[in-house]
């Protein structure tokens, strides 16, 4: 556990955040949401003595995929991405570099396991990143907020069974790190979303719709 490397880096007019997730030891990182600047990050990777295995997408949107082609234009890795999202979005990245997911699968980044989290609503195939209580969440959970559920792809009550079936059910002590700088915390423990965050107040759907999705007058 001392050993768990999570670099949290703001890049890009967006507030994205992205992510070197990996292993002390040996210096073995993914890059999690490639986006905005890749020659920051394969930099940042070398200043650090870091060697970037692999690159994992939270979800198909322009703003943290927007590196990937380029990224893969300098390193010869494996993108994971999930298979619904693989399917909704349809990117052309090359077909020996995508590695499609499915729930529970996991990878092996030097001496730890990345577990691919499935997590629908804010499109079909989002998905957070889970290590030893470490959560990357993307935009299905911002820290007092969660992802947009109106755009192509989305879906308000796929988000509510995500987060009262998935999120909630996490341990307290669980981490949880977004995909956007939108918070006063850069990060936060479950048990305080749990307390602080509007989106995980509403245990039925209707009320949780009324939220997301408020009606225009």
């Amino acid at each position: 556990m001392q050993d768990l490397l999570l670099n949290q880096m703001e890049i890009g007019p967006m507030e994205n955040f992205i992510y070197f997730i990996g292993d002390k030891a040996t210096g073995d990182v993914a890059v999690i949401d490639p986006a905005w600047d890749v020659n920051y990050l394969i930099e940042e990777a070398k200043k650090h003595n870091l060697k970037i295995k692999a690159a994992l997408v939270t979800h198909g949107h322009f703003d943290h995929t927007n590196g990937v082609e380029e990224l893969l234009n300098k390193l010869d890795i494996p993108v994971y991405i999930n298979q619904k999202e693989a399917e909704f979005f349809k990117f052309n990245w090359g077909k020996e570099n995508v590695k499609e997911t499915k729930p529970g699968d996991k990878l092996k980044i030097g001496n730890y396991e990345i577990e691919f989290v499935h997590t629908p609503g804010h499109t079909p195939g989002s998905q957070c990143f889970l290590v030893h209580k470490h959560l990357v969440s993307g935009d299905t959970l911002f820290i007092n907020g969660c992802g947009r559920c109106d755009l192509p792809g989305g879906d308000v009550e796929q988000m509510f069974d995500t987060i009262q079936n998935k999120l909630m059910k996490m341990p307290d002590d669980t981490l949880i790190f977004p995909g956007h700088n939108y918070a006063e915390k850069k990060h936060d423990e479950l048990k305080n979303q749990k307390k602080t965050n509007p989106y995980m107040q509403y245990d039925n759907l209707i009320a949780f719709v009324g939220k997301r999705l408020p009606k225009l007058n």
